[in-house]
């Protein structure tokens, strides 16, 4: 059966609706109804219905006549109902293929629904790391390859120093990268380690010997191992907006592009020390730009003007990458970046 991805939308229970969603939380060209589709996201289907996709817990109706409302599916029937006289959205479990065999009855199903595009962050769950120079300078190294290489792929085996002496054997490649600088106090908050491959030590030794097991670039020596995370990829978001103030900027995008748009990967001064977890839901704001003032001879600065959201996928000590989510204007790093 192929692997499930479980959505965040609820905590099991109906939620109740507070104090934010006093107004209504609907689009008003919101549909009645939605059959989902191949290729939806939760963040997709509750655009739909809402003005604020990331309220969509707040307002969910766990249907018990149905086995798992936890999962949504393609085929599946979103709908708009009111309990109690106030307005929530349900599902209603649609047509799925089933596939059974002569030996075995097994339903299979189609993976459900993500909460947000998974291709857009995969690259960076689990291989993107942010660390801190001391963690790199004690790393374990590539010395050399074999035969005198200068660069090694996939298949070729590397010699290597420092190893660990608890006998670890999965490593994952990274060369150092270039200093996250918080803009507010122009602090190093971290490098960034650039994933190239993975490694599996087949000799432990000063020097051990590794082969490269995976590899997106030429490696070489100088380059760093660091152990390799444990434990699935996590596919798994449930958005929400930060319960503490929040007040950042974007100090970085991935990928070399100037301007920010939807889908974007971006790096906030935001982390775990300021209270930032995964599914935490971030306005953008255009900083107010500075301008002349000439009938009162002064330099005024405009207001700042909402350009997106974005919602935040991996949470490090000082800061966080997140995804575009949505884009009304071009985005720019030092742009703000605050509670929804």
């Amino acid at each position: 059966m192929r692997t499930r991805m479980l959505i965040a939308l609820l905590c099991g229970l109906l939620f109740a609706v507070p104090a934010a969603l006093a107004d209504d939380p609907f689009r008003d060209d919101h549909p009645e109804r939605y059959t989902v589709q191949r290729g939806d996201t939760l963040w997709d289907i509750s655009e739909r219905f809402l003005e604020s996709p990331w309220l969509w817990p707040e307002i969910w109706h766990v249907n018990p006549e149905i086995e798992n409302p936890h999962l949504i599916y393609p085929g599946d029937v979103i709908h708009l109902v009111f309990v109690d006289g106030e307005p929530r959205l349900t599902v209603d479990r649609g047509q799925r293929t089933v596939r059974l065999s002569p030996e075995v009855r097994e339903e299979e199903l189609e993976p459900a629904i993500s909460t947000i595009p998974m291709e857009a962050i995969r690259p960076f769950l689990n291989r993107s790391r942010v660390v801190d120079e001391e963690t790199l300078e004690d790393a374990a190294y590539i010395v050399a390859g074999e035969d005198e290489r200068v660069m090694a792929t996939r298949g070729d085996n590397v010699y290597v120093r420092n190893l660990p002496d608890d006998q670890t054997e999965s490593f994952m490649i990274v060369r150092k990268g270039d200093p996250y600088v918080d803009p507010d106090t122009d602090r190093v908050l971290g490098f960034e380690a650039t994933y190239l491959g993975d490694a599996r030590v087949t000799r432990h030794g000063d020097p051990g010997t590794a082969q490269v097991a995976s590899s997106n670039r030429e490696i070489r020596a100088g380059d760093r191992l660091l152990e390799a995370p444990a434990g699935p990829i996590r596919t798994t978001f449930q958005p929400r907006a930060p319960e503490d103030d929040v007040r950042g900027v974007i100090m970085d995008v991935m990928d070399g592009v100037t301007q920010i748009g939807q889908f974007d990967v971006v790096v906030v001064n935001r982390g775990t020390e300021h209270g930032m977890e995964d599914g935490h839901v971030l306005a953008v704001y255009k900083a107010g730009r500075e301008v002349r003032d000439d009938v009162a001879g002064e330099t005024v600065t405009l207001p700042e003007e909402r350009a997106g959201e974005m919602i935040i996928f991996e949470v490090f000590d000082e800061l966080s990458f997140g995804l575009v989510m949505r884009a009304t204007r071009a985005m720019n790093t030092m742009d703000i970046v605050r509670n929804p």
